[in-house]
Formats: structure tokens, C-alpha cells, sequence
């Protein structure tokens, strides 16, 4: 009979630069995961839980957790060739992905706005001081023309990652403290 951490600990080997290293060092025969994982025999297919957490531009993390049925090792890492492995134990793996995007919440609900010290931020919502996501930068108000002032003030809808970038590189240059160039 096989041990699932071990048959788990091969296919990482082969993934994973953190478990090529010494792959069964990392699990010692002292440990208690190695006594309960070596108390744990398959037969069958392997039910664990996957966790996925995508960590997006705007630093929001997201997680979605699955029970994986496990036919074969060499499928089950080629599904997930695409993450990083950041943590595990005898029930489940956590793997970790950055998106190259902005966060559902931004799409959906995210503002850019300004707060009452002038400082760029993103708000969940129209701009309050009560749905503050994210703060950025402070702004030179008295530089901006007044049509940008009031945008910032009422609120500019982000919905794309595209937008989200337009915005931090136009209001980049009014950072206050910044000297304009002539």
C-alpha cells in the first residue's frame, strides 16, 4: 500500500524547486504529519482539498476551495502546472496564482476618487470615507484642471484593468510635492 504524502511529496519533487531540494527530509519520520500520513492508506482515487488563492494587481486576494478526486498524480500537477504550491498538509494544498487584472470587486463596484486630504484612492462604491478599499498617493488639487477635480470627487468607475492603469499614470504626475516640468 502506498502513502498518499509520499505519493503527493514525488509529484511535487518534480514540480517544485522547494521540494526537489530533499523532498523526504522535508518530511521527517519524527514528525506527527509523516505518523498520520503514513496511518492513511489509499485505495482508490484520493479525495483532497484544494485551495486556490489569486492575488490580483490591486492586492486583492480571492480563494475558492475544491475537493479534488485524485486519479493520477502526473494529471493532477499537470492541472496545476500553472500555480504555485505555497503551503500543504495530509488533507489539503494551497496553491497560489497572480492574476494579471484587477480584482471582480474592482470590476464590478471599485471607484477612484479622492479623499479630503487630496490622497488618490480606490473606494468600494462611490467615493465615502467609509468604503475605502485602497489609498495610493497624495494629490496637488490645486494643480488639477477643475473638470479632473470633479471626476475624482464624484467618482471614476474602474471596470477594466486597462482603466485602472489609465488612471494611476494621469494622476501620477500631479503627486503632490512634485515640481512640474516646463
Amino acid at each position: 500500500m502506498r502513502t498518499i504524502w509520499s505519493l503527493l511529496l514525488i509529484g511535487a519533487a518534480s514540480f517544485y524547486p522547494f521540494f526537489q531540494k530533499d523532498a523526504f527530509n522535508f518530511l521527517s519520520e519524527g514528525t506527527s504529519v509523516y505518523a498520520e500520513a503514513a496511518e492513511k492508506h489509499i485505495e482508490g482515487p484520493l479525495k483532497m482539498d484544494v485551495i486556490l488563492e489569486r492575488e490580483y494587481l490591486d492586492g486583492e486576494v480571492s480563494q475558492e476551495t475544491i475537493e479534488e478526486t485524485i486519479w493520477t498524480l502526473e494529471d493532477f500537477w499537470a492541472k496545476y502546472d500553472q500555480w504555485q504550491l505555497v503551503d500543504m498538509d495530509i488533507d489539503y494544498m494551497v496553491f497560489r496564482r497572480k492574476m494579471d487584472d484587477i480584482s471582480p470587486l474592482l470590476k464590478a463596484n471599485g471607484y477612484f476618487g479622492v479623499t479630503e486630504d487630496g490622497t488618490l484612492t480606490i473606494f468600494n462604491g462611490r467615493p465615502q470615507e467609509t468604503n475605502i478599499i485602497q489609498s495610493f498617493f497624495q494629490i496637488d488639487l490645486g494643480r488639477l484642471e477643475s473638470t479632473k477635480c470633479e471626476e475624482l470627487k464624484k467618482g471614476i468607475p474602474i471596470v477594466t484593468k486597462d482603466r485602472y492603469v489609465e488612471v494611476l499614470e494621469t494622476f501620477k504626475s500631479y503627486t503632490a510635492g512634485e515640481k512640474q516640468a516646463n
